[in-house]
């Protein structure tokens, strides 16, 4: 049986949500006895005779069906898309209907996370639509609770659905202080509740 592990799995087009998930799993890896593993999903293209390279050239590898399936926990993360998941993260939860038949999902703790390029770009519509399919799957959802400071001082991402952030129109903000800390809160609170659940 391999080592548990938090699955950190993410699209990002610009940056921004890659740069969350490093921040997820420093929280991650702050809990003794679990680790963090990070994967992306590849980008969809109109165009159906496109397809992405099996290794991507930069960045986080691509999830395998057993990267998802045998993880004990999962953080899962998306750029917003007018209120909703990018289509290329949409694409990889609709090939996961052999784990839904299986049921290998079930029990596990799972939370979401986003980047927009505007305050109010729909985070929290997006963080909600991506718990969707994760309960369907069986998966217990978890967010932020307000014990986390960082909460009530924001002036750009964190909501209690999970960690957002503030990219700006030009994708370049950074990850604040305060975004970075709930990230880090959040892979910390999923890795204990996914050793506690074991």
């Amino acid at each position: 049986m391999s080592s548990p592990y938090i699955l950190v799995l993410y699209y990002s087009r610009y940056g921004a949500v890659a740069k969350m998930s490093q921040f997820i799993s420093r929280g991650v890896e702050s809990v003794e006895g679990i680790e963090a593993r990070i994967r992306a999903v590849p980008a969809v293209s109109s165009v159906t005779e496109a397809s992405e390279p099996e290794v991507p050239a930069d960045g986080a590898v691509y999830c395998s069906e057993e990267d998802f399936s045998e993880c004990s926990g999962l953080a899962l993360g998306s750029p917003t898309r007018f209120g909703n998941m990018a289509g290329a993260m949409k694409h990889f939860l609709d090939s996961t209907g052999a784990q839904w038949m299986s049921g290998s999902m079930i029990d596990k703790p799972a939370g979401v996370f986003t980047s927009t390029a505007s305050l109010h770009g729909g985070q929290e519509s997006t963080l909600l639509s991506m718990q969707i399919p994760l309960m369907h799957h069986g998966m217990l959802i978890t967010g932020i609770p307000y014990s986390e400071t960082e909460l009530n001082t924001t002036t750009s991402g964190g909501t209690p659905y999970g960690p957002s952030h503030l990219a700006g129109s030009d994708g370049r903000n950074p990850i604040s202080e305060e975004e970075a800390a709930l990230c880090q809160a959040f892979g910390k609170r999923l890795a204990e509740l996914a050793l506690k659940l074991r």
